[in-house]
């Protein structure tokens, strides 16, 4: 794999700002090319278009570095040009930027790369001055065909595409189409004074990632949980490496890799990680009640088994001094994915995770969310309508249920 990880200060187009260290901005965990269950570009990939993609940052910082990843591509990726802008805050102005806020973004000094397959490697330093909760707008051109993209698919925020190149356009009319999926792009970095040890990640499936929370709303729990630190003087960044579908125990072409496969580079490897939030389970325990065309497990996992997973992540996160906290598994009867079966395991699983002492914390998300008159349900003021996942108000409740000083 290619990285300029090494590079603690970088030279972009206007990097004049001090980028002595490398701080944690936003992030998003990357899965393989696939058509999922709502329209992306990740198997046909791009070709004379330009990609603009929106992010929310948690951190501070006057300058920003950006990291693609080519990491499941079959072929080398050349990235004709990139920009980075402060993203316009009015609303409805979709694809626009802040005049005058355009910077080339450059790679070791030059303005075009190729990523090798299978390869991540990151930006020079660009100068912008960005507080949290901002957003940046990262403008990607590919002048030929990329293949599959490498993409994180459920962003629950617009990306947007043009034909030709659009790097530093103006006006947002010229991006016609639109996806809810992020292309290529795995984190965004912010330069400081002083290297930070107090990056949180929230790490998990689809309820980590935000599945069914306002699209371009930033009402996932982690940016609740993100709102919560600022509000009590704590402010810190806080990284979301949810993927919809993801399994603790199993691989999965459409859902990403095994939770302990990725552990250690969506959470451990990610700047100043003091702390982790680990809520999974659900996909293993619920894929094998249901015929699912898209996957279909092995065999079906006992909650020994989920225990023992979750034991491994417990060790390698204490072994790089990263607490981590147990995130009980949520009601889910009434979604396909129930049964008495499947609600057995939850509940020996939840009841070790409550009583083990194996987690440094436990947030009980489980009995936040719970049916006061049926704990195998969701409330309906906090399902997001299919029986399985939150909604906004379901979120901030999440985030509520999270001990600050336990991270």
């Amino acid at each position: 794999m290619t990285t300029n990880r090494e590079h603690t200060r970088g030279a972009g187009t206007a990097a004049t700002a001090p980028a002595t260290h490398w701080n944690a901005g936003w992030s998003a965990a990357v899965q393989r090319p696939s058509s999922g269950f709502h329209k992306n570009w990740a198997e046909e990939g791009f070709a004379d278009q330009t990609v603009r993609q929106v992010v929310r940052v948690t951190g501070t910082g006057g300058a920003a570095r950006v990291k693609l990843s080519n990491r499941y591509g079959t072929a080398p990726l050349e990235v004709t040009g990139a920009a980075l802008a402060r993203t316009d805050p009015r609303p409805g102005r979709g694809a626009a930027v802040e005049p005058g806020s355009v910077r080339t973004l450059t790679f070791a000094g030059a303005p075009s790369v190729t990523i090798p397959a299978g390869g991540e490697l990151y930006s020079d330093a660009a100068e912008v001055t960005v507080a949290p909760f901002e957003s940046l707008t990262v403008t990607l051109y590919f002048a030929r065909p990329t293949g599959p993209a490498t993409f994180h698919a459920q962003a629950y925020a617009t990306a947007y595409r043009a034909e030709g190149d659009q790097l530093t356009a103006t006006d947002p009319a010229v991006f016609t189409e639109t996806t809810v999926s992020w292309y290529f792009l795995a984190d965004v970095e912010l330069a400081g004074a002083a290297p930070r040890r107090d990056t949180v990640v929230v790490f998990g499936d689809s309820i980590t990632d935000g599945f069914g929370s306002t699209v371009d709303g930033d009402q996932r729990y982690s940016d609740a949980l993100a709102r919560r630190l600022a509000d009590a003087g704590t402010p810190r960044p806080v990284l979301n490496s949810g993927i919809g579908g993801n399994l603790l125990l199993s691989d999965s072409p459409w859902f990403g890799d095994r939770a302990g496969d990725r552990f250690a580079r969506d959470v451990l490897d990610k700047p100043g990680v003091r702390s982790v939030v680990v809520l999974a389970g659900l996909n293993d325990i619920g894929f094998s009640e249901v015929d699912l065309p898209t996957y279909k497990p092995d065999a079906p996992r006992s909650a020994e088994e989920l225990i023992e997973g979750y034991r491994a992540l417990i060790a390698r996160a204490h072994a790089a001094g990263v607490r981590v906290l147990g995130g009980t598994i949520t009601p889910f009867k009434g979604s396909e994915y129930h049964s008495p079966r499947a609600e057995a395991k939850r509940r020996t699983v939840n009841d070790w995770i409550r009583a083990s002492g194996a987690f440094d914390a436990v947030v009980d998300f489980a009995a936040v969310l719970a049916d006061p008159s049926d704990a195998e349900s969701l409330a309906s003021v906090y399902d997001c309508g299919d029986r399985k996942h939150p909604g906004d108000a379901g979120y901030r409740a999440m985030a509520e249920a999270v001990d600050l000083a336990a991270l």
